[in-house]
């Protein structure tokens, strides 16, 4: 189904965006997610309760009568936008994106309880793969034997707060409890505190069939993993940009704003169109996945393409024209650029996406 995409955001969309935003000024201002990643526990349990389960929006892709809130991708994304600007520390991609998307293309009472388990936020899924998997690659760390797993997988993200694995194998896609005998979670040193890693090991763990094939449930949830990270990237950059440019009009040199000076007000123009440009890919995609487009491939290509470099940019560009001060702990700019460093390799790299995108519009190079 081809249909003209829709870029703007409507009045239900918006008044999502003012509640989420509500809630994480509240909950989750720059000095909490600092000393939550100092912690011992990075994941914010609180704030998921509030936006999973008090709010709903962990079940936003999962069909009505399959227990969720029958929204789309688009809904989601304004969430992520959202996420984004505050690099919230919690498993929204993984869970309420990634694991649902993959638990949407199974079928059976199994998947459909899991399924409604993290519609309803009281259960949080990982897909067992790494953050770095892109979609179409075949997983096969982990092998099933009469479904019992064995096998290691390294770099999963927000593992250590998962209540159910899905795990692909070449025996299909099977779901097993993290606190299932033989399942060991290890944390990671992650270069993103907000968004932690770890390394998965299965010992003759007893998994649950979800489906005979797992390849087609990945590759949808990865697909549309990386098509709505496109908006959590732009959440962060928009970010980024608004705090740059009000401090640059606060601070003075010479006995005028810094953000007077022309080099400066050059580079913030640019960092703006990309930004802007950024918004349109990234609406693009989520609009596409929403409407089952045929061109669903190629927008969320674009938009991974063309997001994942802009945000990191974005986030030099601030580290910078704040003079420097990333170097200071106490100011956020740091996780900013750790997060749109790690999702620049997170579900395929910009140049990754590329090819594909060669490949899907026939402009392979010679």
């Amino acid at each position: 189904m081809s249909t003209q995409p829709d870029l703007l955001y409507s009045e239900d969309e918006e008044a999502l965006r003012s509640a989420v935003r509500d809630l994480l000024t509240d909950h989750c201002g720059a000095a909490a997610v600092l000393a939550r990643v100092e912690s011992d526990e990075p994941h914010d349990r609180a704030l998921w309760k509030n936006l999973a389960e008090n709010m709903g929006l962990a079940g936003l892709l999962v069909p009505e009568e399959r227990g969720g809130q029958g929204a789309s991708h688009r809904e989601a994304a304004v969430v992520l936008e959202e996420l984004g600007r505050a690099v919230a520390p919690v498993p929204y991609l993984t869970s309420a994106v990634i694991a649902t998307e993959a638990l949407l293309a199974c079928d059976g009472d199994e998947a459909d309880a899991v399924l409604s388990a993290l519609a309803s936020g009281r259960t949080v899924g990982a897909l067992t793969v790494p953050l770095s998997a892109a979609p179409g690659r075949e997983f096969t760390d982990v092998r099933a034997t009469g479904g019992a797993l064995t096998g290691r997988v390294t770099g999963v993200a927000d593992a250590a707060f998962a209540d159910v694995f899905l795990v692909p194998t070449s025996g299909g896609l099977f779901a097993v409890d993290a606190s299932a005998g033989g399942v060991t979670v290890e944390p990671q040193i992650s270069f993103d505190p907000t968004r932690p890693l770890a390394t998965v090991t299965f010992e003759a763990a007893a998994g649950r069939l979800l489906a005979d094939t797992a390849a087609p449930a990945v590759r949808r949830a990865l697909r549309a993993g990386a098509g709505l990270l496109a908006s959590e990237q732009l959440g962060a950059a928009e970010w980024l940009l608004t705090e740059t440019v009000r401090y640059t009009r606060e601070r003075h040199q010479f006995n005028r704003p810094v953000g007077s000076f022309q080099a400066l007000k050059h580079r913030l123009a640019q960092l703006w169109l990309e930004v802007v440009n950024a918004r349109a890919t990234a609406r693009n995609a989520a609009d596409a996945l929403a409407t089952g487009s045929d061109d669903t491939d190629v927008a969320v290509a674009v938009a991974q393409a063309y997001t994942a470099p802009v945000a990191v940019h974005v986030a030099e560009e601030a580290l910078q024209l704040h003079g420097g001060i990333g170097m200071t702990w106490e100011h956020p700019i740091h996780l900013y650029l750790k997060r749109a460093k790690s999702s620049a390799i997170a579900l395929g790299t910009a140049g990754r996406h590329r090819e594909e995108l060669a490949e899907l519009v026939d402009l392979r190079a010679p």
